[in-house]
């Protein structure tokens, strides 16, 4: 209804946009927010890894050795602690233990400094984890926040959470942080990637140039 001038009220058809309605009734869950973003970032890795190959044919393999200070991980570490964090946050969320065989991804993370393996190798982890996440159910990992989750790192160090606070402060943050390390590592030794590199999906998204007439 509109109000006007000397007190009449004239009714006033809105034409909403199927598009637009359906935006405004769908909320986001935990499913379509972590497995697409996952998925997004995990093909960027792999898209960053065929740079590397295509521009260093000859250097591609010895950066899998590379690291951005001594004290950090390799980037054949960031690829598996990546793959290994997507599909960790699926069996979490579900209540379910981490099994042996993702274990073994993270514990591969952990020993690359020594055994680095090769781009075949490191694609394969990413493969991996984006076939599992393509099989992952709608609705799967949307979680009851009173699900406790806990977090046990080396020393002791024990982090208590509820699902809500695991997918929001651990899931996203700490994948995030191995994907742009890997990049970080990758335009450090000199492969020409940029932004555009790191979030391809994006484009997408682009609105078409309309030209003038």
């Amino acid at each position: 209804m509109r109000y006007r001038a000397g007190g009449r009220l004239e009714a006033v058809m809105v034409v909403i946009a199927p598009s637009l309605l359906l935006c405004t009734i769908r909320a986001m869950t935990t499913t379509t927010l972590l497995i697409p973003t996952y998925q997004h970032m995990l093909q960027t890795l792999s898209g960053l890894l065929d740079k590397a190959e295509q521009q260093m044919p000859d250097r591609a393999e010895a950066l899998l050795a590379a690291r951005l200070a001594t004290d950090m991980f390799p980037l054949a570490a960031q690829v598996r602690f990546a793959a290994f964090q997507a599909q960790e946050a699926v069996f979490r969320l579900r209540g379910e233990r981490v099994p042996g065989w993702l274990e073994a991804i993270a514990a591969e993370g952990r020993n690359a400094g020594d055994t680095c393996g090769s781009i075949a190798d490191a694609r394969k982890r990413i493969d991996s984890a984006l076939s599992f996440l393509a099989d992952v159910s709608d609705g799967a990992v949307d979680f009851s926040c009173d699900l406790p989750i806990a977090i046990e790192l080396p020393g002791g160090i024990i982090f208590d959470m509820t699902c809500e606070q695991y997918a929001r402060d651990w899931a996203l943050p700490q994948f995030y942080f191995h994907v742009i390390t890997a990049y970080a590592i990758l335009r450090n030794q000199g492969v020409a990637i940029g932004k555009a590199d790191y979030v391809p999906h994006m484009f997408a998204y682009l609105r078409p140039v309309r030209m003038a007439n």
